[in-house]
């Protein structure tokens, strides 16, 4: 078990291998296919299915390659097998040879699924899912799921951010290509520097994850996968507009420069360039403002060795504030000499950064070992103005995560190993005294073992971190899988996360109010434990395919950093562990007929911490959400129809002597879309919120905002009316060598 040289600070790849279950079709009965052959064409080499119909089978080193799957009284099917479904976990259906041969044997990935062959609760959104909406950047790329909700921070400053079982987006660890993002400064305007158009597909798990990818894992992980340079389409460009003054320009091209070197290029630019103010109050719905990202990246894939090395640029400004603010009242694009009423309440958010990021794999003697490393290094700044309140921040990051896979005799057992290093320079600072300069150097080690049997699956990790500014944290974490039936899964999963609080820039949109902010006492880790479990089931409703998902999880803090915003204060105190989520959700899915695709949701969530003597609802959480999606797409595949529903329940109000509002109101959310297709262009167009529902008075006193009692962060609900879009796509694809999503 000799290892190839390792080349230092190169990443990793583990070793390539597809999974599946086979399932033989006669008549309405559909069973799992024991002893059905899975061969690869160029090898003849292949496996046999188990008792349940699962097989999982090394693929070669070359690729693109194809499935040869057989089995005694049934029509044999291939499939394309590139390098892009490596790890793929198949769902393949064989009709019996008693059945009339027009019967057309095929395989479609959903758009939207939850993985049967994961042990943890992973939920993959795919490229045909997020164009299901104009999907401008990552924080509108969760319009049609019901796990995520996107909300917005404030009133004047556009910003969003995520929340994952009523837990803030700083408790979810996002990855891109399994390396750290929107991390320390860029968690506070970070969804928009990453558009949903460069996303191939979102991977979403619920609970605590693998210790493999680190330690910050405490509602969920949210993995985005970018377009690879050797699938992604020759040339893609996508345009859009709407009504509200956005334009938006995507550009992506893969080349491939010969057999093993291929190079992909991104490029977006987008800019609000006209002043709404559709409630009358005075202040500009969004801001005005340019954004711009690039990214190139190079990809080798050889025999012995695969790599990936990259580089990401972002710049953004945003002007906004009062109307009149800007006395030029289109400005479009960046322009430093924008002229100004300083009289006015004025809002600018100033920020770029840079990170370059590698990903290399070396291969042992058999493909089920591998040794590779993960690195990426990051330059972050940002600065500006809410107001009379300024803001400063600046980030330096380093990132090494060294990963060895190896299975122990056979294959239901594997193991990974490794080491991981985070270096983070953080400098934050406000016009309210507050600030904070640290350095954080955290080593740490990990090990994951994996039982795959034919029922029963689990994966159970450790991670031991010490972060030599405030000590040792040993994380431990449990997943169980078990095939209750042969359309029934049962998913249990625990484990430990734990997060340095950056409580400046974890916040910053709350500057947009008048409140004196009262700084910590002091800093400590935040701990949290978290217990859950899902339960998975297939079934036929009047012999229509469908599948009802049900999970539930509870999150527990220990030391955890509460923001109080009762009484016009921003008072920020440790609790010792006087907080608590619990999260509970319902999911059914049905096709009643062919290409019409129903899913329907109901969410609850009970987020809870100690404020003053009692126990209260976190504010703005709404306690109930239902979620209503409908996709359907004509026989020919020229049309494609989606409608979106949300309905928010009411959520707990900050106590104010400006406002005598408890709560919120109930408010649904209405999005459309049509999509007709043709050869290489594809022509969209939109509306979202066409039930035209908007917050009343999103701002308290926007007639005093230098007052003492000014408040923009008071949001709950859309600040602005119904809008309209609509936008183009071009495509210029490359040869089919895989099938379609």
């Amino acid at each position: 078990m000799k290892l190839l040289y390792l080349f230092i600070f190169l990443p990793i790849l583990t070793f390539s291998q597809v999974t599946g279950l086979i399932q033989g079709q006669n008549g309405k009965q559909l069973k799992p296919l024991y002893g059905a052959k899975v061969k690869l064409l160029s090898s003849n080499e292949g496996v046999i299915t188990d008792e349940d119909g699962q097989f999982e089978l090394i693929l070669p080193r070359v690729l693109p390659d194809t499935l040869i799957i057989s089995a005694r009284g049934y029509f044999s099917d291939t499939i394309p097998v590139t390098k892009n479904d490596r790890f793929t976990a198949f769902n393949i259906v064989l009709f019996s040879e008693q059945l009339l041969p027009e019967v057309i044997v095929g395989y479609r990935k959903n758009t939207s699924s939850i993985s049967r062959l994961k042990v943890l609760h992973v939920e993959e959104l795919t490229s045909s899912e997020l164009r299901k909406a104009a999907c401008c950047n990552l924080g509108e790329s969760f319009e049609t799921n019901a796990s995520v909700d996107v909300n917005m921070t404030d009133a004047v400053s556009g910003a969003k951010k995520i929340q994952m079982m009523g837990l803030e987006g700083i408790y979810t660890q996002i990855q891109l290509e399994n390396m750290p993002f929107l991390r320390g400064i860029e968690s506070s305007f970070g969804l928009e520097t990453i558009p949903g158009s460069w996303i191939e597909s979102i991977q979403i798990t619920k609970g605590a994850g693998n210790v493999v990818n680190g330690y910050e894992s405490m509602a969920g992980l949210i993995n985005l996968e970018i377009a690879k340079p050797e699938t992604m389409d020759r040339f893609y460009f996508n345009a859009y507009q709407n009504r509200m003054g956005k334009s938006e320009i995507n550009l992506m091209s893969g080349v491939e420069l010969n057999e093993k070197w291929s190079a992909g290029f991104f490029g977006y630019l987008s800019s609000q360039w006209w002043q709404l103010d559709e409630n009358s109050d005075g202040f500009m719905d969004m801001p005005l403002g340019s954004y711009a990202t690039f990214l190139g990246r190079l990809d080798y894939e050889g025999e012995k060795m695969e790599s990936k090395l990259g580089v990401n640029m972002h710049f953004d400004s945003k002007l906004g504030g009062q109307v009149g603010y800007l006395k030029d009242k289109s400005p479009f694009g960046w322009n430093s000499d924008w002229e100004t009423d300083q009289s006015k309440f004025g809002l600018q958010i100033n920020g770029n950064h840079i990170d370059v990021f590698s990903k290399t794999g070396f291969f042992g003697k058999h493909p089920s070992q591998s040794l590779g490393i993960i690195t990426k290094v990051k330059y972050h700044m940002i600065n500006g103005f809410f107001g009379n309140r300024f803001f400063d921040g600046e980030e330096k990051r380093a990132y090494v995560n060294v990963i060895y896979d190896d299975i122990i005799m056979t294959s239901d057992h594997k193991i990974k190993t490794g080491l991981s290093y985070n270096y983070i320079d953080i400098y934050q600072s406000t016009s309210d005294s507050l600030t904070s300069n640290r350095i954080e150097n955290v080593p740490g080690a990990f090990f994951e073992y994996t039982y795959t049997g034919s029922r029963f699956t689990s994966v159970i990790g450790t991670r031991y971190d010490y972060h030599l500014l405030f000590g040792q944290q040993f994380v431990p974490r449990a997943h169980l899988k078990y095939k209750l039936t042969e359309r029934t899964d049962i998913r249990f999963t625990s484990g430990k996360g734990w997060r340095i609080p950056n409580y400046i820039i974890d916040n910053l949109s709350l500057l947009a109010n008048s409140f004196t902010w009262i700084s910590p006492n002091t800093i400590r880790p935040e701990v949290s434990w978290n217990v859950g479990g899902s339960v998975f089931q297939e079934f036929d409703m009047k012999h229509t395919p469908a599948t009802l998902t049900i999970d539930f999880y509870r999150t527990w803090f220990e030391n955890q950093l509460v923001v109080d915003r009762e009484n016009n204060q921003v008072r920020f105190f440790n609790l010792e562990d006087q907080s608590v989520s619990n999260s509970f959700q319902a999911e059914l899915s049905i096709e009643p007929i062919q290409r019409f695709v129903i899913r329907a949701a109901y969410k609850y969530l009970d987020v809870r911490s100690l404020f003053g003597d009692s126990l209260q609802s976190k504010v703005m959480i709404p306690r109930h959400r239902g979620f209503l999606n409908l996709a359907y797409s004509t026989r020919n595949k020229r049309w494609d129809y989606d409608l979106t529903l949300s309905v928010f329940g009411r959520s707990r109000l900050a106590a104010s002597p400006q406002s005598n509002d408890g709560f919120s109101a109930i408010f649904p959310r209405l999005n459309a879309q049509v999509t007709y297709k043709m050869k290489r262009l594809d022509l969209y167009v939109g509306g979202e919120n066409l039930t035209n529902y908007t917050q009343q008075n999103p701002i308290i006193e926007p007639e005093n905002p230098f007052g003492p009692n000014f408040d923009a962060t008071r949001v709950w609900g859309p600040i602005i009316g119904y809008n309209v879009y609509f936008g183009i796509r071009f495509a210029i694809t490359k040869p089919k060598e895989n099938n379609e999503q």
